[in-house]
């Protein structure tokens, strides 16, 4: 691994992980990146958008036993570090079904666009990083979470419904950035459970590229068994299986995050210098 230095930005860098089509691998890409950037030592919020509570139960929670979620923070009856929950290196802000209720009653509030934002802003300052997990909609749960961010990250399943479903986020998107957060920046494609043996899957990569011009972040996401069984085990592929290629993909992917976004900066390269460790790595004094 790469040595890096952590910086510490005054306010946490929010990042939006949305695609209206399910199945996409979002739940798993917030907690993959969440899990690798820990491991770097940055502070990494996730906050689970989706009244089906996937990342929640990833993470090895129970949202039917939460002492509080994400729709009592919205419905303003706790403050978010009162429902913020630590699971290991980690930290959630927790979903449950009653977020489905929240999509509702928000519909009659003033400003109901912003509702996430002013809900988290008070612990940005915690953490260098917020990661939030969309619903698979372009509901006004979705409009939050894209609202409280600064940026987008979109994973994509190399297939043509899935395809269709970028062009309808990106007008979502722009929608957004005229009417409640104009810097709302597109960093980018992920594509998920991947197949390059499969004609029809690197043209569906590459008609995205080209047609919406949006970068495509390397490299891509292979198709695993693992990232089906870590869930069941409330764990990230990183911490599941990290010699996969599965892991090494979203470490590659959330060290350049990070390091773009001013988080981590990649230490001077010192290669030509001699190696003084031991087998395990050890430098020998």
């Amino acid at each position: 691994m790469e040595r890096v230095f952590t910086t510490l930005p005054e306010m946490a860098r929010v990042i939006a992980v949305a695609n209206q089509k399910g199945g996409v691998g979002k739940t798993t890409t917030v907690h993959s990146l969440g899990a690798s950037l820990s491991r770097y030592g940055v502070r990494v919020l996730l906050v689970d958008l989706d009244p089906q509570a996937c990342l929640t139960y990833s993470l090895g929670l129970d949202p039917e036993t939460l002492r509080a979620s994400l729709h009592d923070v919205i419905a303003k009856r706790v403050h978010a570090d009162s429902a913020i929950t630590r699971v290991g290196e980690l930290s959630i802000l927790p979903a449950s079904i009653d977020l489905a209720a929240a999509e509702v009653q928000l519909m009659s509030r003033t400003g109901r666009e912003y509702a996430l934002a002013r809900a988290i802003d008070p612990v940005l300052g915690d953490y260098d990083i917020v990661l939030i997990d969309c619903p698979p909609s372009l509901g006004i749960l979705t409009i939050n979470g894209l609202t409280a961010a600064d940026s987008v990250l979109i994973p994509l399943q190399c297939e043509t419904l899935s395809h269709r479903g970028v062009g309808q986020l990106l007008e979502t998107i722009a929608d957004v950035r005229a009417f409640t957060q104009p810097d709302l920046a597109v960093l980018g494609l992920v594509a998920t459970m991947f197949d390059a043996r499969t004609r029809h899957g690197r043209e569906v990569l590459a008609d995205v590229q080209i047609r919406y011009g949006l970068r495509v972040f390397e490299p891509s996401v292979p198709r695993s068994v693992r990232f089906a069984e870590a869930p069941a085990a409330g764990r990230s592929i990183i911490d599941h299986a990290p010699s996969s290629v599965g892991a090494a993909a979203y470490n590659e992917i959330a060290h350049t995050i990070a390091v773009e976004a001013g988080i981590l900066t990649p230490a001077p390269d010192h290669s030509d210098a001699p190696d003084h460790s031991d087998a395990r790595g050890v430098t020998q004094i």
